[in-house]
């Protein structure tokens, strides 16, 4: 498996022993996955138009990506709001 610089990264801080165990790991394992289920939960739907040669680049990219494109968009949107989707040009 080839890792990205990030990965790679990682990896070298944690094989320099910079990794520690946190106190009551389950507890906290558990409290990760609850905040993932729901920033990840989807309880509202919407319905929007957009220009057809859009979409198909939406579900060119999702298949890239390996993932529905609805799913893609929801991110996007979900970044976007939370102040995290970034303009790589700027």
């Amino acid at each position: 498996m080839k890792l990205d610089k990030y990965e790679k990264d990682i990896e070298k801080s944690f094989e320099r022993g910079e990794w520690k165990s946190v106190k009551n790991l389950d507890k906290e394992k558990k409290k990760a996955v609850d905040s993932a289920k729901a920033t990840m939960r989807k309880n509202k739907t919407m319905n929007i138009r957009i220009n057809e040669m859009d979409l198909n680049a939406l579900k060119i990219r999702a298949l890239e990506e390996g993932i529905p494109y609805q799913t893609l968009v929801s991110s996007i949107l979900h970044k976007y709001v939370t102040g995290r989707l970034t303009d790589k040009r700027v």
